[in-house]
């Protein structure tokens, strides 16, 4: 069983850098329903698509070192935006309130040892869920709210979901369409909060999605890589205008 995100969720560790988002360069049509699971379009950014090696992904000069679960569509490259969906997954969770970088710490070893206990091997990402989170400001905060870490599980059938031990518990993720932003760096709340605001931003220079959810965060890489080759994901879960368009019309025959 690889170790490469331990700690990593020691992610946390060390001083976090100014973090700097690029803004994302290019632009092509918004799709105007969910891509399927799976799959992915490009919206904003004009980076190569990643390319699968083995079980790793790769995109110039950013690598991620374990496979992702099953089905799950390809990561986004920093600096692009992307409407992707995401299938049903299968994860191992632990909830709590307060900094999200003390829970980060306390959350890893429980479900490290979770996944070891049930032979279950090490996939990226590590998911951060965050709720009610938002200040009044709209950025994220350690000073409300309630998180969720998850280790993924590589397929759905394996082991039974539930309460399991030390306070973990086994679910499956619904499929979900975000709207997602690839970024690199140190993790940490600061560089969420970018890359919320630069997703905020593009949905509201487009009429077509809107968000529908709240946001969540995909870190995959461990401390072994270099803090500006860390990649990452910040996603808002979206939905189509028109869908509300449509239940809206439908609520007022």
């Amino acid at each position: 069983m690889s170790l490469f995100i331990l700690g990593g969720c020691a992610m946390t560790g060390g001083p976090e850098p100014a973090p700097v988002v690029a803004e994302p360069a290019g632009s092509a049509p918004w799709p105007m329903r969910a891509p399927g699971a799976g799959t992915s379009v490009r919206v904003l950014g004009d980076a190569e698509v990643p390319v699968l090696q083995g079980e790793n992904w790769l995109a110039g000069d950013f690598e991620i070192e374990a496979p992702l679960p099953e089905g799950y569509p390809p990561p986004t490259p920093p600096g692009c935006i992307e409407i992707k969906t995401y299938p049903v997954v299968r994860r191992a969770e632990i909830s709590g309130e307060g900094p999200t970088s003390l829970g980060m710490g306390r959350g890893f070893w429980p479900l490290f040892n979770h996944i070891k206990d049930r032979d279950i091997a090490m996939t990226s990402p590590v998911e951060m869920d965050y709720r009610g989170m938002t200040d009044d400001s709209g950025r994220l905060t350690d000073q409300r709210g309630e998180w969720t870490m998850s280790f993924l599980y590589r397929r759905t059938e394996q082991g039974p979901t539930g309460q399991a031990e030390r306070g973990v518990r086994v679910v499956d993720n619904p499929q979900i369409t975000v709207i997602a932003i690839g970024l690199n760096g140190g993790y940490g709340m600061n560089r969420v909060n970018q890359g919320l605001d630069k997703l905020r931003d593009t949905l509201a220079r487009q009429d077509r999605w809107v968000a529908a959810g709240e946001p969540r965060a995909l870190n995959y890489n461990g401390p072994s890589i270099p803090m500006r080759y860390r990649w990452s994901e910040v996603q808002i879960p979206v939905k189509p205008a028109n869908a509300i368009a449509s239940s809206s019309t439908g609520s007022a025959r």
